[in-house]
């Protein structure tokens, strides 16, 4: 007989499980946060200032992520009501060298950076006279170098204290027992999470961790396990040109530090300047200007650093994107929309958006036999359009 199939086992995901996951703007003081959150929710809330802790309550916002594909859908269905899928951003206080010791309002910056789960790390890389920074100069690489030593300094204090805590439970366990082996293995991992801060000095999801230490990894909510986008602030003329002192530079510490992290030029004085604007008036600016807003593009990359995608529900009365993570199974998606829905759960009419365009009509995909009805076991692919079927 052949040799049994092995099965390849899903790869947990590292994060909170959840589909309403939130993304933190995180910087130094005045490097252009606030402003960018203000130019990417359209609002004041962040209400930027020329000094630091000029932001100390969090602000949040829901900003509509772009998609072409719902767009058509929109065109093609018109629709009495759209709702797009949205990314949650929260504009979170500057954070200054000693932070993970409490110094500038450290501790409390940093509980909110724990209650994100993912970050938008703003750098700065423009002179301006008329606006101050923390640390004197304008130097990306040192604010870079400043932020990753504070959360990894508050990831060594609180893995060190949980690490404490586990060895004094463990005392009473037989190492034989069921518990007692169960604990000795979450203490391994611990103390290898331990030496990836310290003795590696890597960021906790730059290690491929197995599902077991995944689990134990996302119990811990640990600041260098969070997915990080650098998007760096340039001037508008350096924007535009698309020329930069800091840029390579920049790119090089990320390649070195943390490879594979995405980098994103933008420019907070162009978006600030657009979001003044009509649609007309923004597509006219741009025009002028030779150039295109980065905004689309820094909201997707967050959506996308989540392992966040979506399916769609479609008809006359209502376009809509469901917000879903990567890997989810057709009842809890279903669930999203309402509980009864996964409770209740019998089948998916699903379709991809592909087959649609392509076909042009529901009843030509039909027709077509790519409208496929899917049981409990199937995972959603991002594109989706659905249709449940409850009890």
């Amino acid at each position: 007989m052949p040799p049994k199939k092995a099965v390849e086992q899903k790869k947990t995901l590292l994060g909170r499980p959840g589909n309403n996951l939130k993304i933190g703007i995180v910087g130094l003081p005045n490097v252009g946060k606030s402003s960018f959150f203000n130019a990417l929710s359209n609002t004041d809330l962040g209400k930027s200032a020329n000094f630091p802790y000029a932001t100390i309550d969090p602000e949040e916002a829901r900003i509509p992520v772009p998609d072409e594909r719902f767009d058509w859908l929109v065109k093609t269905y018109k629709p009495s009501s759209v709702v797009p899928a949205f990314l949650t951003c929260i504009d979170i206080a500057g954070l200054t060298a000693g932070a993970s010791t409490g110094a500038g309002l450290g501790n409390a910056f940093l509980s909110h950076v724990r209650a994100v789960d993912g970050i938008f790390q703003v750098v700065r890389a423009f002179d301006d006279a008329d606006i101050i920074h923390v640390e004197g100069e304008v130097n990306p690489i040192r604010d870079m170098e400043v932020i990753q030593t504070e959360l990894r300094l508050k990831d060594i204090e609180w893995v060190e204290k949980h690490l404490d805590n586990l060895k004094k439970t463990s005392r009473s366990l037989s190492p034989n027992s069921m518990a007692g082996k169960q604990k000795l293995e979450e203490i391994a991992t611990v103390e290898k999470i331990l030496k990836t801060i310290t003795v590696d000095e890597k960021d906790v999801r730059k290690v491929d961790w197995n599902n077991k230490e995944v689990d134990i990894v996302n119990s811990l909510s640990l600041l260098t396990a969070k997915p990080v986008t650098y998007l760096v602030n340039l001037s508008e003329k350096d924007y535009i040109r698309k020329k930069n002192k800091w840029l390579a530079k920049i790119k090089a510490w990320i390649d070195t530090n943390n490879p594979g992290d995405p980098l994103i030029p933008f420019s907070v004085a162009l978006e600030e300047r657009l979001s003044q604007l009509d649609d007309a008036g923004k597509a006219e600016a741009l025009k002028e200007a030779g150039t295109t807003g980065a905004l689309p593009k820094i909201t997707q990359a967050g959506y996308s650093s989540l392992e966040l995608i979506r399916y769609f529900t479609c008809g006359p009365d209502e376009v809509r994107a469901w917000t879903i993570r990567k890997g989810l199974k057709a009842p809890q998606a279903a669930g999203v929309i309402h509980s009864d829905f996964e409770n209740k759960f019998v089948c998916g009419e699903i379709m991809s958006y592909d087959d649609l365009k392509e076909h042009g009509s529901e009843s030509a995909v039909k027709a077509a036999g790519k409208l496929r009805q899917q049981g409990k076991p199937y995972e959603m692919i991002d594109g989706d359009i659905a249709y449940w079927k409850s009890g």
